[in-house]
Formats: C-alpha cells, sequence, structure tokens
C-alpha cells in the first residue's frame, strides 16, 4: 500500500530512526518468523547505512521461564514456553546480523513488553535530547511497530512510518494497520518510503 509521503515537510535534524524488535527470534526457524523479515532488511540497512548514529534499535526480550510474568503476560509465557529463555539459545534475542553490525554507533532498547515506553526506557533516553520525529521501521506492524508509534504520537512527537521498511506475521492484519494509519491518523502520523526518507534527511 503506498503511503501519503512526507506531509509535512522534509525531516530534520530532530529525526531519530527507531527500528523496532528486528531480531532473529524472528526470523527464519522459529514459531514468530515474520515472512517478510528477509524482504524489508535491505531497505533498513540502507537507512542505518546513512544514519546509523541517529538509530535506536529495540529488541523484545522474552520471559526467563515458562508461566512467569505480570497478569496475562503469565498465560502468554505458558502458550510461548518455547520461546522464553531458558528454552532459547544465547543469541535468539540478538538483533540480526545485517543490522547488529550499525551497533555502535547505533543504540540498543531492550524492552519486555510491546510497547517501547511502558517502561520508562525509551523517555529516558530521549529526556533532554532534540528529538522531534520518530521514523519507524522494523516489525511487527500490527503488535510492536503500533505500540510504538501511538506511543510517540501520545508524546506529540512526529511520527513517521517507513511502509516499505515493515513486516508482520500476517498479510492481512498488515493491511489492515496500514489503512488504520493511513487513514485514523492524518495529522500525527506519515507513512512513507525509504527512498523518500533518505532523500529527505541529510
Amino acid at each position: 500500500m503506498a503511503g501519503q509521503g512526507l506531509i509535512h515537510g522534509p525531516l530534520g535534524a530532530g529525526a531519530l530512526h527507531v527500528c523496532v524488535d528486528m531480531q532473529r527470534i524472528f526470523g527464519p526457524g522459529y514459531p514468530w518468523a515474520m515472512p517478510w523479515m528477509e524482504r524489508v532488511t535491505p531497505a533498513i540497512e540502507r537507512l542505518c547505512d546513512r544514519h546509523a548514529e541517529r538509530t535506536l534499535f529495540t529488541r523484545f526480550i522474552p520471559a526467563a521461564r515458562p508461566g512467569e510474568g505480570r497478569g496475562t503476560w503469565r498465560r502468554y509465557y505458558q502458550r510461548w514456553a518455547d520461546i522464553t529463555l531458558e528454552n532459547l539459545e544465547a543469541d535468539a534475542v540478538r538483533l540480526v546480523p545485517a543490522l547488529e553490525r550499525f551497533a555502535p554507533p547505533a543504540r540498543i532498547l531492550d524492552k519486555h513488553v510491546y510497547s517501547p515506553w511502558t517502561e520508562g526506557g525509551l523517555d529516558a533516553l530521549l529526556s533532554g535530547s532534540d528529538i522531534d520525529t520518530l521514523v519507524i521501521t522494523g516489525g511487527e506492524t500490527d503488535v510492536c511497530v503500533l505500540a510504538s508509534a501511538l506511543g510517540g504520537i501520545d508524546r506529540g512527537y512526529r511520527v513517521v512510518l517507513v511502509g516499505d521498511a515493515l513486516c508482520s506475521f500476517i498479510d492481512e492484519t498488515h493491511d489492515a494497520l496500514m489503512e488504520l494509519y493511513l487513514t485514523r491518523f492524518t495529522e500525527q502520523l506519515e507513512v512513507t518510503t525509504v527512498d523518500e526518507v533518505l532523500e529527505s534527511w541529510r
């Protein structure tokens, strides 16, 4: 689905690329594998290659053991016992190799829920900075990207989703969320392409 582009003007010095959860655990061979991950990784690489020092990678860190977690997360990790840290190899939570090479200078923020805002880490990192725009890539479009974007909107950031650098587990929900982004958040969110970001953000 084509986006509307950067309708609120070019990206400035206050932009930060937030790459959401592009980790090995979401790649081939894992229950949570995102079919499009390998397709969108080159687009994210292009953006990181230009702006590694202005990139933040988030990583989703599962519970340590099956059944661990607060409230419904306990049930979640009973269902997904194979995705707990004690049942995964240590490398599973690392970034995919194509992107891991950018950190440093890119930074990494670990989280234990869908949103990077809930535990306070992203707020603390951005506090007192010049960041006013979040350029979001990664996955999943309908889960962690959604949580990242809504948290940014709530805090008044300009939120730019890079449509050809997003991926999900299910095509139908990806498409539905892209429609939502394009129609319900027109003053607070823009959907564009990697090419337009690279052309605009210099």
